[in-house]
């Protein structure tokens, strides 16, 4: 298994929000893009992948099935990120998207709330793997706008579901096979807000190694707006 990594906090914004958690001993690799003020995002997005990544290896550790375990760590994480912000006043409201993703054997699990995504590129082909916690992707869902309206919607932020900013939390879970050679794309919004998928698999497909497509997706983020945080992982099977 190959791997690259970026992130950068883009053209706009003074701090970075978004956090990244890579551990390929395990096969977990996961991104964050936290949200709220007085850096309250960048302390939801960090604390969010600690405590997945810690639970989940204690969970495994304990003999739960990873599908479990993936998810109960996720729960955990809203707990305690929803408990600190009713403890600190400037952290109140504060949230974290997670997009979490753990090979186990020939598959991939993913735990997903919010807005970033994960892709899987085979060959030259590309398939999202996730669905946006979004008020636009539930405008699509329901016909009211197109994909390509979504892209492009003033409202395309706002989301229907974020980790700590409720007691209870919903996380979708998806389960999908791999082979060699294919490619994991995770990622936050400060990518897909500015480059469509089918940009996404012709700058991948045509780098020739996975550090060099990081750079170019970065690159051409930061050269399509670059107003958001931007965060990147790239694995190869």
């Amino acid at each position: 298994m190959k791997w690259s990594y970026t992130t950068d906090t883009g053209l706009v914004r003074s701090l970075n929000e978004d956090s990244l958690c890579l551990s390929p001993e395990t096969g977990f690799f996961a991104v964050a893009d936290g949200m709220g003020g007085h850096k309250a995002g960048e302390v939801a997005s960090r604390t969010a992948l600690q405590i997945i990544k810690r639970e989940l290896d204690r969970r495994l550790g304990l003999g739960v099935k990873p599908a479990d375990a993936l998810v109960e760590a996720i729960k955990e994480a809203n707990r305690t990120i929803y408990e600190m912000a009713a403890q600190n006043a400037d952290w109140a409201g504060m949230g974290t998207t997670i997009t979490a993703c753990l090979k186990n054997k020939n598959h991939v699990l993913i735990g997903q709330v919010g807005d970033s995504r994960a892709y899987l590129l085979r060959g030259s082909e590309i398939a999202r793997l996730t669905e946006d916690h979004s008020l636009v992707q539930q405008m699509v869902k329901n016909g009211g706008i197109t994909e390509e309206q979504a892209f492009k919607h003033p409202q395309r932020n706002v989301l229907t579901r974020a980790l700590g900013t409720a007691t209870s939390l919903e996380v979708d879970l998806y389960k999908v096979k791999v082979k060699p050679r294919e490619m994991l794309l995770i990622c936050t919004d400060g990518l897909t807000g500015y480059l469509r998928q089918e940009e996404l698999s012709e700058i991948i497909t045509t780098a020739p190694d996975l550090d060099t497509a990081v750079d170019r997706l970065l690159k051409k983020a930061i050269q399509s707006g670059g107003a958001d945080n931007i965060t990147i992982i790239l694995v190869e099977f």
